[in-house]
């Protein structure tokens, strides 16, 4: 099971914004630690990204896809 959740570090504890459902009682966890910073410094380099490499078609465009097959 792979489930994302933010959590806060207090004084060597990690707190969970959310709490876990009881079926995770007892078992061990890894956690993998990434900053809310850095998540959102990769999430504007690949939106600027997308922004450089993206163009407007024109109004009338259709796409087909049975031309594009040659069918």
């Amino acid at each position: 099971m792979y489930k994302v959740l933010q959590a806060t570090y207090e004084n060597g504890n990690l707190i969970l914004k959310e709490k876990l459902s009881s079926d995770m009682e007892g078992k061990t966890l890894k956690v993998i630690i990434v900053e809310t910073d850095e998540l959102e410094a990769k999430k504007e380099r690949f939106f600027n990204l997308v922004d450089s490499h993206s163009f407007a078609l024109p109004e009338n465009y259709h796409f087909d896809r049975e031309e594009l097959h040659g069918r």
